[in-house]
């Protein structure tokens, strides 16, 4: 079957990349945050739930379309591992920089509350377009499949598949402690600037991990 034997033996160091990538505030947890802060726990539950529907279909589009290239040709498998190890790299940098101004947007909270669906559509734009989310499975995921069994699309769909759910359960935590929380995490911006702060140290700590790591293996 296509399916058979699609669990990598590194699925345990998979799931510890996944962990630090996705508790790194980035996009997806800063928007659910600001919902939260502005509209309360419901809100960002269904934003929530969109992002991860948006970070899955992402998933499934780069697994159909890099996982006949990773079995194939080594240098693109590297080439890949590289780029997105340097936007890594970049997007972190770009977070610490914007950390002032991207703490005044989540305590913003401007318009009238959305409803469910909209949140849920809104969250899974955020997910499709969350450069994060593209970068990890364009770059990082590959680094976990084992490139001698023949199912590498299986492997990276399902993959993909852990990480949406693991996002769907540590934003949805997110959302929850911070619509809790709502009026002491706005109370003070500087509670919001070390957050992001944290988010593009680990994001640039990743991206190096990943240029080490396609170092190594050539």
């Amino acid at each position: 079957m296509y399916f058979q034997n699609a669990i990598p033996n590194r699925l345990w160091e998979y799931l510890i990349a996944t962990i630090l990538i996705i508790l790194a505030p980035g996009p997806s947890v800063l928007f659910t945050i600001a919902r939260a802060i502005a509209w309360g726990r419901l809100a960002a539950i269904a934003t929530v739930i969109g992002n991860a529907s948006g970070m899955f279909l992402v998933s499934v589009f780069v697994a159909v379309g890099l996982g006949p290239i990773l079995q194939s040709s080594e240098f693109l498998y590297n080439a890949i591992q590289w780029a997105g190890g340097a936007y890594l790299i970049y997007l972190g940098y770009s977070a610490i920089a914007a950390s002032k101004v991207d703490a005044q947007d989540m305590r913003a909270g401007t318009g009238s509350k959305p409803t469910f669906l909209t949140s849920i559509r809104n969250g899974f734009w955020v997910g499709v377009l969350n450069p994060k989310s593209v970068v990890f499975f364009a770059a990082i995921l590959p680094q976990f499949i084992d490139e001698e069994k023949s199912n590498v699309t299986a492997q990276l769909l399902l993959l993909g598949a852990i990480f949406a759910l693991i996002a769907l359960i540590s934003d949805g935590a997110y959302g929850l402690l911070a619509g809790t929380i709502r009026q002491w995490l706005s109370g003070d911006v500087k509670r919001l600037i070390f957050m992001r702060l944290i988010g593009g140290v680990v994001m640039i700590a990743l991206g190096v991990f990943t240029i080490l790591s396609a170092i190594l293996a050539s």
